[in-house]
């Protein structure tokens, strides 16, 4: 049980065991279970806190396991958004629209971290060039509502948004699209694929040089590595998980617009990977969820400074679990189930043994 929660909270570069398995087919149980006790409502909410699952992801695994803190993933989130609007309103399907909400994203990550990777910019400067090219397209697509901004036959609407977004089709049988529920099953599905995916990176030698360049950037180009790469790397794969995210908030929704790219945004990304822990896969998606619901009943409650409110609970989470809350009670339930120092010797091993070359 012990090892069990150590491998739960920090990977380390062993094959997850039957124990982890297990847990990943429960989880994937409850999710396909919980459409049958709740409304269309609920079920709605749900699919939107499995769809930010996902960009919260992109940000710790780039975050937690290489160490580079960007907030350029909502650039690639609402690039996703706007490019599947767009191309589904304008072809006859929306699986090509679809692909092209990742692809695009992805070359674009390409692209600027590319500049930005091999420029050898610190990591300091990195954050603040993602921060900027984030204010960038923010303020670049709130500056479309001429009538003049047209891509085919869509208007992009500047600050109002694109309306009227299409749902996702079948593949096979582009008649059929799918509605509430089939929405969160899709996103139940994508969140247990990718998180499934980078458990299993994590496992290979291109996740242990990664964990390596967090740790030591400098030894691992000693050793022979091509820092550069594996950054670049892990940035293009963390831009399109985050375009993915942007698709499935578009189709979710049925509506994109600037605040996609907004900076609000991308604090919240940063505020939900914080309470949930950095430096594991499952953390974050805790963090959204539990943010999203303090969010939703601060609404409801008529509080008027939600984000003030957000802010002091930010305060309160990195002053009392540094680690994030799921490292920290997973710490707190090693104890209980009798963990001792050697457990804890070991649990340091297993994460050194990450990132052991």
């Amino acid at each position: 049980m012990a090892k069990f929660l150590q491998r739960l909270q920090s990977p380390s570069g062993e094959r997850p065991g039957a124990a982890w398995w297990a847990f990943v087919v429960i989880a994937s149980l409850i999710l396909a279970l919980l459409p049958q006790t709740l409304g269309l409502a609920q079920l709605l909410d749900l699919s939107v806190v499995l769809v930010l699952a996902l960009l919260a992801l992109s940000m710790s695994f780039l975050w937690g396991y290489i160490g580079i803190l960007s907030f350029g993933q909502t650039a690639f989130f609402g690039t996703g958004g706007y490019v599947y609007a767009v191309a589904a309103m304008n072809f006859d399907s929306t699986t090509l629209p679809f692909l092209l909400g990742i692809v695009l994203p992805m070359l674009l990550a390409a692209v600027l971290g590319y500049f930005m990777v091999y420029g050898k910019l610190s990591d300091i400067y990195f954050s603040v060039m993602t921060l900027v090219i984030t204010l960038i397209m923010n303020k670049a697509m709130r500056a479309t509502s001429g009538s003049q901004y047209v891509v085919g036959d869509v208007r992009l609407n500047g600050q109002n948004g694109i309306p009227g977004v299409p749902p996702l089709q079948v593949p096979w049988n582009p008649e059929v699209t799918l509605f509430i529920d089939h929405v969160y099953y899709l996103a139940a599905a994508l969140l247990i694929l990718v998180y499934i995916g980078l458990r299993l990176l994590l496992t290979t030698s291109f996740g242990r040089v990664m964990i390596g360049i967090r740790e030591n950037e400098q030894r691992i180009e000693l050793l022979g590595y091509d820092a550069r790469r594996y950054k670049l790397l892990a940035f293009i794969l963390s831009g399109a998980l985050a375009g993915l995210s942007g698709t499935m908030f578009a189709i979710w929704g049925n509506f994109v617009a600037p605040e996609m790219f907004g900076l609000d945004r991308a604090a919240e990304v940063i505020i939900w990977v914080i309470v949930g822990g950095k430096a594991t896969l499952i953390g974050p998606i805790v963090g959204v969820g539990i943010i999203q619901y303090l969010t939703s009943w601060l609404g409801m409650q008529g509080v008027g400074q939600v984000t003030l409110v957000l802010g002091v609970i930010l305060i309160v989470f990195v002053l009392a679990f540094k680690d994030g809350l799921v490292p920290t009670l997973g710490n707190l339930l090693l104890r209980l189930v009798g963990a001792g120092p050697e457990s804890r010797i070991k649990k340091g091993s297993d994460l050194e043994k990450g990132s052991d070359l």
